[in-house]
């Protein structure tokens, strides 16, 4: 497993390339819909993502959870949490590598 991450940058380098906006447009385009995508889940809702996943929130309750080392009770609050769902083609090509 390599220890390679993506980003905003390479994002915006691979629509350059393979789209053939300049390089400010392409990081515009890339900036634009990770903000919508933020706007999106921010305001609760579900972004849904078409062959790769969805992103949702949940909203957790209270509930006393534990401290592992000392077994001490500790209360948790209420929180909101994102989770992502992948795809059942997202995860056929997770399984296979980089060869799918």
């Amino acid at each position: 497993m390599s220890e390679k991450t993506l980003t905003r940058m390479d994002l915006s380098e691979a629509v350059f390339r393979e789209v053939g906006l300049s390089r400010n447009e392409s990081a515009q385009l890339v900036e634009s819909v990770l903000q919508h995508v933020s706007d999106a889940l921010a305001s609760g809702e579900t972004v849904k993502i078409s062959s790769f996943g969805t992103f949702s929130i949940r909203d957790k309750t209270a509930r006393i959870g534990r401290n592992p080392k000392t077994g001490d009770e500790v209360p948790i609050s209420p929180r909101r949490v994102l989770t992502f769902r992948p795809s059942h083609l997202m995860k056929d090509r997770v399984a296979a590598g980089s060869h799918g």
